[in-house]
């Protein structure tokens, strides 16, 4: 039988993946769209060098929404649900928070670093992949926050 309460708090552990992440990624997005929006106002040439290191912060929504994915697999929610007690779910609620605290976190971080980036486009346009690899640094610790969820994931025994 399943759990009302265990499937609840599974389910909010999911909920958190999915929207500290996407909170994380729409303020990185803005910090680096703004300076970028800047640097185009200046010269539109340099949208291509620029939307990469605007795009780079939103990555980390998509980890979230996949932690968040994967536990709803788990639990049986685009199907029969699967037996849970509440301990399994809040074992589940835990295991989702590591791609959503780094996805938050980092997401934001990024912003900074690539609306850094952006600042180096606009003195030295053929700098752009500079900024990009600053960027993928602080990106290492956004999969490392999924994979953690999702190696947490493995780990909690749901339907027995």
């Amino acid at each position: 039988m399943v759990d009302p309460f265990g499937l609840a708090i599974a389910l909010f552990g999911c909920v958190a993946a999915a929207v500290l992440a996407g909170i994380g990624s729409a303020l990185g997005i803005r910090y680096v769209a703004t300076v970028a929006s800047g640097v185009l106002a200046e010269d539109p040439k340099k949208f291509g060098s620029l939307f990469i290191l605007v795009a780079l912060p939103g990555t980390q929504g998509f980890y979230g929404f996949l932690g968040a994915f994967l536990a709803m697999m788990k639990l049986g929610v685009l199907g029969e649900l699967v037996p849970i007690t509440f301990w399994q779910g809040f074992q589940m609620f835990l295991a989702c928070l590591p791609v959503g605290i780094a996805g938050l976190v980092t997401a934001m971080w990024q912003g900074k670093v690539c609306a850094a980036g952006a600042e180096l486009v606009a003195k030295r346009a053929t700098e752009g992949t500079k900024g990009v690899i600053f960027g993928a640094l602080v990106e290492t610790y956004a999969v490392l926050g999924l994979l953690a969820t999702i190696f947490l994931q493995m780990g909690v025994r749901v339907g027995a």
